[in-house]
């Protein structure tokens, strides 16, 4: 099974820079993007056309042209969830969950922590949140938790580690959690797989010809729990793929 996720800032912005061309060769069995930016109302006939042949789940935000996320499948899932049914968390279209036969898909878009960290406490009680959600659903069945996480995990998921220590997406505190996350049932399907690739990378900023020279994060993950781990055949990173600040990444599974 070939999983994408991709933060595409924008859905009818990457529209014209290539998603068409991509979804159609990629030709995956489930494809989440973060940052649809858009309403249901504005998902339009050339969407509709790409998406021949998939199911479609679109969460969108309540404040227009902000957030959103959206998972298309070629299989019909078993029952769909918006939000983590909590209200706080659930004005901005950041999660969807699908439940599948053999696992639960949670497509997320995490909140950002912003410039000055104003909205890390925010970010703090959303990561346990979604972790006390992830652990429920696991209990249940295996989880694929997968999306823009805003958080480079590890000194080697990020070029500048020593300059950037403490800035939004990696301040120890966005990093801990993502840690705990770990340490109690999932893994990351990239380090699993590659867990010394250095220069592994899925946003650039837009400043400083940052994606031409490669200074970039690994802020996009596929995460799976434990015991679905030796499923894994592979995890990749499209960091070819234009049209977006982040690119695509896929995990091949079971």
């Amino acid at each position: 099974m070939k999983l994408i996720s991709w933060n595409v800032n924008g859905l009818r912005a990457v529209m014209k820079k290539g998603f068409k061309e991509f979804f159609e060769e990629i030709n995956s069995d489930i494809f989440c993007i973060q940052e649809t930016k858009m309403q249901l109302d504005q998902v339009d006939l050339f969407i509709t056309s790409i998406l021949d042949g998939y199911y479609q789940y679109w969460n969108s935000a309540e404040k227009k042209g902000y957030s959103g996320t959206a998972i298309f499948t070629k299989k019909e899932p078993i029952s769909v969830k918006y939000g983590l049914g909590i209200e706080e968390h659930d004005k901005e279209g950041r999660v969807i969950t699908l439940e599948f036969e053999e696992f639960y898909l949670v497509n997320c878009y995490t909140p950002n922590s912003k410039r000055e960290l104003e909205r890390l406490p925010y970010r703090m009680i959303w990561e346990d949140a979604v972790r006390n959600y992830l652990k429920k659903l696991d209990k249940v069945k295996p989880v694929i938790y997968c999306g823009d996480f805003n958080v480079a995990h590890q000194e080697i998921d990020i070029k500048n580690y020593k300059t950037n220590r403490g800035n939004s997406g990696f301040t120890d505190e966005e990093r801990e959690k993502f840690t705990k996350l770990l340490n109690q049932g999932f893994t990351d399907s990239f380090r699993y797989k590659y867990p010394d690739k250095s220069d592994s990378y899925t946003w650039w900023s837009y400043m400083g010809n940052a994606r031409s020279k490669n200074i970039g994060w690994r802020i996009d993950y596929f995460v799976v729990s434990d015991r679905i781990k030796d499923k894994i055949n592979d995890a990749k990173i499209y960091d070819q793929i234009l049209g977006s600040d982040h690119c695509p990444i896929e995990l091949d599974i079971f």
